[in-house]
This record gives C-alpha cells, structure tokens and sequence, in this order.
C-alpha cells in the first residue's frame, strides 16, 4: 500500500513538473514573441510603451517590443515592433500614432498600403506620418482665427471703398441723364427747327443769280431737320435704356451691400465660436494634463489611509 502511494505521489509529481514546464514555456514564447520584427520612426511617440497595441489595417496585428531616441539622430524616436508572421506589411504601408477612442491610450496604426507593391524584409524600417498633437491644433485654430478676423477687417474696408465709389458715379451719371440736360437738348432742337422754319421764306426772295444756291441750301436744311427728327427718338430711347440700366445697377450695389453687412455678423459670429472653442481645447488639454484621471473617472478616487 505504501509502494502503491509512492508511485501515484511520484506521477502526480511528475505531471505537476511537466504541466509547469510547459505553462513556463508558453509564457517565455508570449513574452519574447513570436512574430516578425519591424521598426518605424516618429518625432512625437505620445506615451508609447512596450506592449502597445499595433494595428493593421483597423485589425490587432502585433505590439510594440521597444521605445527609445534613435541612436543615429537624436531628434527621433525609434520603435520597435513585434507583427503576427503573415501581417502584409508592403512598401506603401504608412506607421503613425493614433487611439481607438477618446479615452483609450495611444497605439501605433499600420495603413494597408498598395496592392502591387512588394512586402517589406523582416527587421525593415516601416515608413512613418507624424500626428498633429492638441497643442498643435490649438495653435491653428488661433492663428486661423486671428487671420480671419484681419481678413473680415480689410474686406469691410474695400467694400466701404467699392461701395463709395459707386455711389459717386451713380451721382455723376444721374447729373448727366438729369431732367435739366433733357431739357436743353429739347430746348436746343426746338430753336433748330425754329431758324430752319425762319429761313425757308426768306431764300424765295433771294435774286436769280443765287437761286441755286438757295436751293441747295433749302436742300442741305431739309436734310437736317430730317435726320435730327430721325435721331431724336432713338436718343430719347438710348437714354431711357441708360437710366434703366444705372437704376438696376443701384438696386444691385444696394443688395450687394445688405448681404455683405448681413454674412459680416455670420463670419463674426464664426470666429467668435472658433475662439470659444479654442478657448474650450485650450481649458480641456488643461484639465487633462493636471487630472488625467477624469477621462476615467468622474470623481477623483478618494486617497488611500495609511496603514496603522
């Protein structure tokens, strides 16, 4: 009975020591992994730390193995990869920071690249695109606001400019089609027809000698009057055009001028939001950098007691 006990104590030993040696095994492969090395390169690493998540394409192909400046230029990171053997890394495949969401961590985005295109060797340097960081974008979205409001400003003045400028010419060309110009130019045809009507009589009673030649002048009257009768309306129907056309024109300038003034208070009123929201980033990354638990939580955890 003794015996019989030994020999189960030994084999439940020497399962206990076979199952720990493969668990062992298992764990050193998971932790030297077991994928194809890769490296890429960034500026801004962004909390990146070995055991990172790598994705590819979207998918969890593989983690980050090591983190540290480059050797060779001190003003990069190098990072070192660890992808699942069969991940189609090619030539056009593009590494660059990113998250999953708001509240996750960093990971590091592997693009699917092209199609015919040749797969990258194990141990080759993955191409890299730098993210714009919150700081960044904050400084953007100031400077886009400060030159849109100077934008705003110098169009203001030109329209004020434009705007004058045509109010001038309106005046000049209404002086010119005015009731006092129609009536001189009435005025004027009508004593034309006056003095041509006077001298008619008067070339009956010229001598003999000049008859033809009154005649002709009869003749060369005539014609005028004709053709300045002939041009009267026409002139009349040009300058009516012309009123019609600046008084359009006016009506035009005049809606050109409510819509500048009304899209003024739209675009104000956008770089004042894209101020406010600024503003908004600016306190946010604040409050991230001093509480980054309040991504997580919405109260802060209360402090440990110290053990008595």
């Amino acid at each position: 009975m003794n015996s019989l006990e030994a020999r189960v104590g030994a084999f439940v030993v020497i399962c206990a020591a076979i199952l720990g040696a493969a668990v062992y095994s298992i764990g050193n492969a998971q932790l030297r992994g077991t994928g194809v090395p890769y490296r890429t390169y960034l500026r801004y690493a962004g909390g990146l730390e070995p055991g990172t998540a790598v994705l590819f394409g979207g998918i969890t192909a593989g983690k980050v193995t090591a983190v540290a400046p480059d050797a060779s230029d001190s003003t990069r990171i190098r990072i070192d990869l660890d992808l699942k053997a069969g991940t189609p890394v090619n030539a056009k495949s593009v590494a660059k920071l990113g998250s999953v969401s708001l509240t996750a961590g960093p990971i590091i985005s592997i693009t699917t690249g092209a199609k015919d295109v040749p797969l990258l060797a194990p141990g080759a340097a993955i191409a890299s695109e730098e993210t714009v960081s919150l700081d960044d974008l904050q400084r953007k979205l100031g400077a886009l606001a400060d030159s849109a409001e100077t934008l705003l400003a110098s169009m203001g003045t030109d329209l004020n400019h434009i705007s004058d400028d045509a109010q001038r010419l309106l005046s000049h060309l209404n002086d010119v089609t005015g009731p006092v110009n129609r009536r001189h130019v009435a005025d004027v045809l009508a004593n034309a027809d006056s003095i041509v009507a006077r001298l008619s009589p008067k070339m009956d009673q010229i001598t003999d000698e000049v008859l033809k030649l009154t005649r002709s002048a009869d003749a060369t009257f005539s014609n005028a009057d004709g053709t300045i009768t002939a041009l009267r309306e026409p002139i009349q129907a040009d300058l009516g055009e012309l009123r019609a056309a600046l008084e359009q024109a006016q009506t035009l300038i005049g809606s050109l001028q409510a819509l500048v003034r009304a899209n003024s208070d739209d675009i104000h009123e956008m770089v004042d939001n894209i101020r406010k929201a600024a503003d908004n980033l600016k306190d946010v990354t604040g409050s991230v950098k001093e509480r980054p638990w309040s991504l997580i939580w919405t109260k802060q955890p209360k402090d440990r007691k110290v053990p008595q």
